[in-house]
Parts: C-alpha cells; structure tokens; sequence
C-alpha cells in the first residue's frame, strides 16, 4: 500500500479488549453484566489524506490491506474488513462530515480468545475518526453504532456490553450495566492478594457466531411462550425462577434450560457486585463456578478444553474460582489466583493441558483498565 510510505499520523487511540467479570449472554437479553478493559488493546494510527471519499487501512499484524471508497461501502467476503466498513457505513448515516484517511492497525489482543477485539476494532476505529474528523458524536453513540456495525456488517446479533466496556471502561473497576435502560455504576475492583489470569485454550470453534444467534433466538421463543401467561413480559430480564416453572410445562427441554441459566446469571451478577463491594472473595469464586456450571451444562457454550481448565483450577487451593469468558466455544478461562501461586499454578496448568490436548496453553495477568482512548506520545 502506496501510502505507507509517506505515513504520518496525526493522531493515535487506543482500543482495548475487555473481561466480563460475571453475566454471559445476559445483555441480549436485556440483563446485568460486570465488564471491564484489559491493558491489551487495538492502536489506531490516522491520518486525514487528499481525497474526500477515498480510505485505506493495513493491519501492520497481520500484514494486509484494503482500500474503501466512502460512496460505494459494501459487505466484504474478508470478514475483518466487514467490522472496518460496518462502522464506515454507520457514521455515514448519521454525519457527512467524514472524508479520505489512511489507517494503520496493530494488535496485541490475540483473536478468538474472547476477549473482544471485535468491538476493540469497531469502537477504536469510531472514536479515531470522531476525533480526526470532529464529528461530534458522544461516547453513547460510538458505542451503539459499533453494535449496530456489527449486527448489519458481520452479522452477529450481540448485546451491547462488549462496545460498552471497550469505551466506557475506568481503571481499577469493573461496569454495573443494566444493558436494558443504559445506567450503570463504577464498582473498585480489589482483589488482592489475588489475581486475574486468562488461561487461553487457544481453540476457537467456529460453531461461536453462528452459535450465538441460535441462543438468541432460544430465549426470544421462551420470552415469547411465557408472554403468554404474563404478559408484562418484554425480555428474560423480567422473568424470575417461579414464573419459568409454572410455563415450563409449556417449553421445550432446551430452551427451558437456557431460560434458567439467564435468569440464575443475571442473579449472579447481582450478588457478585455485592461481594466485590464488600470483599467477600470465596463468594465471588463460588459464583465463577456456579457461572461456568450453567455456561456448561446449561447453555451449552462451552467446550471440553474450557471444561478441563476449569476442573483442573477446582483441584487447586490457591485458586479462587474460575469460568470460561466470552460467548463461548473456546477462548479463555477467567481464574482468580493466589499471587503467591500464580506462577506455579500457569505451570501445572500448561502441563496438564499440553498433555490431554497437546496445545500449549497461553496465560497471562490482566487489569481492570481504561477504555479506549488517544495516545499521547
């Protein structure tokens, strides 16, 4: 790509992935969920260039480009690029003020590992061009035109808390989200003398996006059965434990189950803000494997290579608790480790797995962080 030859940003931003502490699958459904940034993130450096319609963006990554004209944005058959032009598409809607740059990409989130750098690349690249170009959209509206990019262009139908926490997140605490009306709390997060380590299976089963729209629409027919007998009923969110019982009779098996992990989930995350305000930690450990129970057993979002590394952390007193993070399929396990044992406990971890999937585990520390932000260098 010509450009890069005579590159010269006027501006870098950062976007980074996020954890969800507690509350899979709830923000599609209208729920409660705990996420927030991790250090590791998207670096967006741009420029504005001579032509008013004309785009190009590289991923220095992974050593590829593409070029955009801004009259004539289409769905591309290279799926990252759909997540680039989603985002395109979407500020077109609402601003015209938007003209030619140049961007480079470069990552340090490792793909698939369910940390979200899908919404690291959509809400960077929304932030970057707000601020080059001074479009003058605010935070909300970065967040959401990110979601709907992703629902249009990629065709995922996800909840809103990934775009929320990659721009919305502060350091050192988690996000109280209630994805139905918006509000939410900043709640410190002080886990010491206990740490936050990903353990990445390094498997990605494509079954994830294809997945997750089935789930979606699992619990939008069991939302739809039991409006029948209450019909004040708008989503899962107004659903408690008693009320799908007296319908169960009335549901399939399978969607029966995934209405009860939702609502158990978005119980958890209730009482999981409450033990991080208060420092209860073997509460919050037990309600990582209850989690990781239900995301298992009865969502099915699972897979054996999470399940292992879940056990495995079970056997071992320094740690806390544990769950597979991220829609599912894969990615990382959440662990919550004795500082004293972290090193130790990645050690027999990596062995156990290496020697039942001979795939050699990726691990390492993440921190509540800022969301997505300009670098000033």
């Amino acid at each position: 790509m010509h450009f890069l030859k005579h590159f010269s940003p006027e501006l870098v931003v950062k976007s980074p992935g996020r954890i969800n502490l507690i509350g899979e699958h709830t923000d599609y459904n209208m729920g409660y969920v705990l996420p927030t940034a991790i250090e590791k993130n998207i670096k967006f450096s741009l420029q504005k260039n001579d032509s008013d319609h004309h785009c190009n963006v590289y991923s220095r990554t992974y050593d590829t480009g593409f070029e955009i004209d801004l009259n004539k944005i289409s769905v591309s058959r290279v799926e990252w690029e759909n997540y680039i032009l989603g985002v395109l598409y979407e500020i077109s809607k609402i601003s015209n003020e938007l003209g030619g740059f140049d961007c480079i990409v470069e990552s340090n989130l490792p793909t698939g590992s369910g940390l979200s750098s899908s919404a690291a690349l959509e809400c960077g690249l929304a932030f970057g061009l707000n601020e080059l170009f001074g479009l003058g959209l605010t935070k909300l509206q970065l967040v959401q035109l990110s979601q709907t990019a992703e629902h249009t262009y990629v065709g995922t139908q996800c909840g809103i808390m990934d775009q929320f926490a990659s721009v919305m997140s502060k350091a050192g605490h988690v996000i109280m989200l209630d994805c139905r009306s918006l509000k939410y709390d900043y709640i410190p997060i002080d886990l010491f003398p206990y740490r936050i380590i990903l353990l990445n299976t390094k498997v990605s089963h494509n079954l994830a996006s294809s997945e997750y729209n089935t789930r979606k629409e699992e619990c939008e027919q069991g939302v739809a059965i039991i409006r029948k007998q209450f019909p004040q009923v708008d989503s899962l969110r107004d659903v408690n434990q008693s009320m799908l019982e007296e319908c169960k009779n009335n549901l399939s098996q399978k969607v029966y189950l995934r209405c009860k992990f939702i609502i158990a989930e978005n119980e958890r995350v209730i009482k999981m803000a409450k033990a991080l305000k208060e420092k209860d930690l073997p509460t919050l450990g037990g309600l990582l494997y209850e989690a990781h129970e239900g995301i298992s057993r009865q969502y099915e979002v699972s897979c054996k290579e999470s399940d292992f590394l879940v056990a495995f952390s079970k056997k071992n007193s320094n740690v806390l608790g544990a769950r597979q993070t991220g829609g599912g399929f894969g990615g990382c396990t959440l662990n919550i480790v004795h500082q004293d044992a972290v090193l130790e406990f990645i050690e027999s971890a990596s062995k156990s797995y290496k020697d039942k999937f001979g795939i050699q585990l990726e691990a390492f520390e993440v921190k509540p962080s800022g969301g997505t932000s300009i670098v000033v260098e």
